[in-house]
């Protein structure tokens, strides 16, 4: 295609973008609105500011349409689940007393309603409210919030393309409503849900919008040829809709595969497809259909997902590859730029060779931009660009920061027996009943407790000069004698330091390994109001000194009790990070489990005979077609054993994972070779502990009786009974008796009720087995 012809086609978008603010302006609104200081107008209107300077500075960098609907106050798989009327029918009188307060009340739950499950967004860190679908489900449209924010992007004088969850990965996405029997499939309301969509695009199409997003991205998943039909069918029908804008079907996070024939041949007007991780089999498929004639391709070639520069020549060799296999290429981002933070401009701390490295939201939509201007124009359009990038790549290529001889020497030394305990497990199991002297159902927590407003002002008073180290370390020292304190009087078993030192699981630890670095505006979303700071890995990984010994020792100093030794395993470091993209992540993963395996011997000759290894992402960075699955699982696996096999038989290593569908990974979960596990299973009613007894786990299992991503406080019966359910399921003498996960988030008076209720629940159900 000449420079004239690719003109006409080339066009720069973005699938979303960062919702909260460069101040996180989003998050302090609603958790002023849930603390009853900010008004529900007050909030509607700094999200509608929000949103306003999102698409301005789109359209400023020189984005040719900008995408509605992507912006949520919460999720946005909860948005649609409102737009398409599927709410829940204990929800259902809260949202029709204030759809607002009903909204919230579906994502947190309250005091007398369970919220919605959580879960991982694909291979994501970003949470999703699961919908709750039946046979008797009613859906009804409310297109009312995407009509809404397309008509204010269009009243900008900006050309606007509406963002949705498409309906196959909606249903998909979904599960049986509690009550509802486990086998019931949500696909086969497909033909319930498509004219809802239907009317959806209707009034989408009233109100300006030429095109709309329909997002697929389980389609990039295996599925089965049942769901490839529904897929099928799905867009057929919508495609021969007369009353609908034109439709992008969006799908990212991998290969498309088996579904892209069934889509290229839809009566559909464009597809979106992933061409960074998944480039040469999107490439190859998409060529083996004939391409996309008379269609529009939207071509993912910037990571949306990471935050290393783009390597531009690269990318625009792709570009230059889809010309000839689409009636329109455009340029975007692999997907939404939500995954990612909003602009390196932010950070003061960084050396400046190493911020030319990287590239947050701001700097990836200059990526897209350039790009398509190269496409349109050739090469010589965008040379000072082409230039500038090639000497950013070289830059970090030649930098001795991103390589150390000792710690590639010493992960090159790893023989498998470095891997593998010396004892078998029953043995251990023995030796640490022994030791510790633990009753029947122990009782523990996951490890943080609250965060309170004090500890977050001593530390923003220590970093800006205000008190020393002194006096930040005696406030820390009060914080942990207050949480000794309590778990001693409410009578828990096995008790951790609570962790006030820490300001995120893996930030801490990445704040004193060398090769990570620390940002100080990364922000990213989690889920609803939490947002992280993914650190950033530069360069090969060791630890200099201890980390947490100090901390542990001192707490551990309070109690005759055992106080768990907490650190967060090599993989979550790993996939709650920005990583390298230069190396293996399996070679990444085994420096960092080395540099902890120091930091877990050096809590042993503490004296800490209960260390726990954080593990919740080993499920959520599970690739998502299964037959790249078993090469991850070997490399996860290994690097916690790795971490953790130094250590003596009494000595009870715990690991924790949560929010995520564990059933994919029972079997690797079996492979850790941990001592006990605990698991989330409140939302998900004891789920977990039915796939470890169908999977024959031999081992102990907390499944968690108390949700701490809500705010309410479940009652002593409430956990009693999530408890005898995992009975039913794990032997008691393997069972533990703990919450969802950390308490971080939570304020102190409802973790004092909730953790007071779980203990009677324990005590209770001991009774009931003597």
């Amino acid at each position: 295609m000449t420079p004239k012809s690719a003109a006409a086609a080339a066009r720069s978008t973005v699938y979303g973008y960062p919702r909260q603010g460069q101040d996180r302006e989003l998050k302090k609104a609603i958790e002023g609105y849930w603390k009853g200081r900010v008004t529900a107008d007050a909030l509607r209107a700094t999200a509608a500011d929000l949103r306003r300077v999102n698409w301005q500075a789109l359209a400023e960098a020189g984005i040719d349409e900008v995408p509605t609907g992507d912006f949520s106050t919460y999720d946005h798989v909860l948005d649609t689940t409102v737009m398409v009327g599927a709410i829940p029918q204990r929800h259902r009188a809260a949202v029709e007393a204030d759809a607002l307060d009903g909204y919230f009340a579906m994502a947190r739950g309250t005091q007398d309603i369970a919220p919605l499950e959580m879960t991982k967004w694909f291979d994501t860190n970003y949470h999703y409210l699961v919908p709750e679908l039946g046979p008797d489900t009613v859906f009804s449209a409310d297109s009312a919030k995407q009509v809404a924010e397309l008509r204010e992007a269009l009243a900008l004088g900006l050309a606007a393309r509406p963002v949705l969850v498409g309906p196959v990965t909606y249903l998909l996405l979904a599960k049986p409503a509690p009550g509802v029997p486990a086998d019931f499939d949500p696909l086969t309301l497909l033909d319930r849900l498509l004219p809802v969509y239907a009317e959806v695009l209707a009034d989408l199409r009233a109100a300006g919008a030429e095109w709309v997003q329909l997002d697929e991205p389980a389609l990039v998943q295996d599925r089965t040829p049942a769901e490839l039909n529904a897929a099928e069918r799905a867009y057929r029908d919508l495609g021969a809709l007369t009353d609908r804008p034109k439709l992008l079907v969006a799908s990212y996070f991998d290969r498309l595969g088996e579904a892209l024939p069934v889509l290229a041949k839809a009566p559909v007007e464009g597809l979106a497809l992933d061409f960074t991780e998944a480039a040469a089999a999107n490439l190859d498929a998409l060529a083996a259909v004939g391409g996309l004639p008379g269609k529009r391709l939207v071509a993912g070639v910037v990571n949306g997902r990471n935050i290393w520069v783009d390597d531009l020549s690269k990318s625009l060799a792709t570009l230059g590859t889809l010309l000839g296999l689409a009636d329109r290429v455009d340029v975007a981002a692999s997907c939404s730029l939500l995954h990612v933070p909003l602009d390196t401009g932010a950070e003061r701390d960084i050396e400046p060779q190493i911020l030319r490295w990287l590239a947050f939201a701001r700097q990836k939509t200059a990526e897209i931009v350039t790009l398509a201007r190269g496409l349109a124009r050739g090469t010589d359009a965008i040379a000072a660009e082409l230039a500038a990038n090639r000497a950013d790549l070289a830059s970090r290529t030649g930098s001795p920061i991103t390589r150390d001889p000792a710690v590639r020497a010493r992960a090159e030394a790893v023989t498998d027996a470095d891997t593998r305990r010396a004892q078998p497990y029953p043995e251990r199991a023995a030796a640490q009943r022994a030791h510790l002297g633990l009753p029947l159902l122990p009782t523990t927590t996951i490890g943080s407790f609250p965060q309170t407003g004090e500890l977050r002002t001593a530390r923003a008073d220590l970093r800006a000069g205000r008190i020393d180290t002194a006096g930040y370390e005696e406030r820390v020292k009060a914080e942990i004698q207050e949480v000794i304190s309590f778990q001693e009087k409410t009578g828990l078993d096995v008790l951790v330091h609570g962790e006030p030192e820490r300001n995120d699981m893996v930030q801490y630890f990445a704040e004193q390994l060398t090769g990570y670095l620390a940002t100080q505006h990364g922000w990213v979303q989690s889920y609803g109001t939490r947002y992280v700071r993914p650190p950033i890995l530069v360069g090969d990984i060791s630890r200099p000194e201890p980390m947490t010994v100090r901390w542990t020792t001192y707490a551990q100093s309070l109690s005759d009790r055992p106080v768990k030794g907490m650190l967060t395993g090599p993989v979550t470091m790993l996939a709650w990070s920005f990583v390298r993209d230069d190396q293996p992540l399996g070679d990444t993963a085994r420096q960092v489990a080395l540099a902890l395996r120091d930091e877990v011997n050096d809590l042993e000759q503490a004296g800490t005979s209960v260390i726990q290894v954080d593990e919740p992402a080993l499920r959520e960075t599970l690739p998502l077609r299964t037959a790249d699955r078993a090469a991850y699982l070997a490399w996860a696996t290994e690097a916690f054993r790795l971490t953790t096999a130094g250590v003596r038989p009494d000595t009870q290593i715990h690991t924790h994972m949560c929010y995520a569908e564990f059933g994919d990974i029972v079997r690797a979960i079996d492979d850790l070779d941990a001592d006990v596990i605990s698991l989330e299973a409140a939302r998900s009613h004891m789920q977990v502990a039915r796939e470890l007894a169908a999977h024959g786990y031999p081992r102990e299992a907390g499944p968690g009786v108390y949700d701490i991503h809500s705010p309410r406080v479940p009652s002593a019966e409430e956990a009693a009974e999530l408890l005898r359910e995992g009975l039913k399921a794990i032997p008691a003498e393997r069972l533990w008796v703990n919450p969802d996960c950390g308490l971080k988030t939570r304020a102190w008076p409802e973790t004092r009720a909730s953790l007071e209720n779980l203990v009677t629940a324990a005590r209770t159900v001991r009774g009931e087995l003597r």
